[in-house]
């Protein structure tokens, strides 16, 4: 049978080899027109290129990014002023001498537990500090006389009167602190008592002998502190810091300006002096007493022991 067999396989139109082949000049045409079409894309807008994530790319994706930065607030200083009481030691450099012994007094007064302890840590009063307190009583009480008038008058008296009380009172409560047993230095007793006499010497006598009472219990009390001192300095070393100390002396002159109101203490101190042979030595003294008298004299003066020649050949 004699059939007709096509000798190639069947493809659509489409598929088959186009017998007309492109000019070359299309092709360029061709391959020009996609490299423009590939340079518009490039030259896309920065802006789009940035919008893409970064994720995208491979040469990021295994980068790790920094941790986004949180922002920074700043701090604001406190500027509002808040009020606030002193403390105690900004307080208590405020307060006057005057004031810090007022506030002391009642605190103390408050509680007597504090008090002594107060007492117990304060420091000792030395004779300066003393006398110098003392010494403003004394300026407080002449400046208060009134101009013009007479001291001793009735009038000055009683312009005077407050102020003659603090200092009497003073003299009164700083005396028992020099006396012994409470002092222990027998100079500084009688280096204070030496300084207080004065002190009342220079209080004027008033014409009305009643206001003249105060000055004489002051005499009185000094009197008998002058003799505690005296009699505690006879007994340390014989009463040799009365006998070149010049006290008998000094209180002599006390006792003259006190118009004899501190012979108590004046006899006191001659009898002291009495054993080393001054005019104050008791005539009743016993048999013998004379010679230990003389012979302590002689040791005081450096003359005590026979002459005893050498070169003379004596008897040794």
């Amino acid at each position: 049978m004699n059939s007709v067999i096509p000798t190639h396989t069947l493809f659509a139109p489409h598929l088959l080899e186009n017998p007309r082949h492109s000019s070359p000049r299309a092709d360029l045409y061709t391959t020009s027109n996609m490299a423009g079409r590939k340079r518009k894309a490039d030259s896309a807008d920065p802006e789009d290129r940035m919008s893409t994530s970064p994720t995208a790319s491979p040469s990021t994706s295994s980068r790790t990014l920094p941790a986004p930065l949180q922002p920074r607030t700043k701090r604001h200083r406190n500027l509002s002023a808040t009020g606030r009481p002193l403390g105690l030691p900004r307080l208590l450099e405020t307060l006057s001498p005057a004031d810090l012994r007022t506030l002391l007094t009642q605190v103390c007064t408050q509680h007597p537990s504090i008090a002594q302890e107060i007492s117990a840590i304060a420091p000792r009063p030395t004779l300066e500090s003393t006398l110098s307190v003392l010494q403003k009583y004394e300026s407080a009480f002449k400046e208060a006389f009134p101009f013009g008038s007479r001291p001793g008058s009735e009038y000055a008296y009683n312009r005077v009167r407050s102020a003659l009380s603090n200092l009497l009172d003073a003299l009164k409560d700083f005396t028992p602190h020099f006396l012994p047993p409470n002092e222990s230095q027998t100079s500084v007793g009688l280096a204070y008592l030496d300084a207080v006499t004065n002190i009342v010497h220079r209080l004027p006598d008033w014409d009305n002998a009643a206001h003249n009472r105060s000055k004489d219990e002051a005499y009185e009390e000094l009197s008998g502190a002058w003799s505690t001192v005296l009699k505690e300095a006879e007994k340390r070393g014989g009463g040799f810091q009365l006998q070149f100390g010049g006290w008998d002396q000094k209180l002599a002159r006390h006792n003259e300006h006190s118009h004899g109101r501190l012979q108590p203490a004046l006899d006191e101190l001659q009898r002291g002096l009495g054993w080393f042979g001054g005019p104050g030595r008791p005539t009743n003294a016993p048999p013998g007493m004379d010679d230990r008298l003389a012979v302590r004299q002689q040791l005081l003066s450096g003359t005590y022991g026979p002459q005893v020649g050498v070169g003379g050949g004596g008897q040794w």
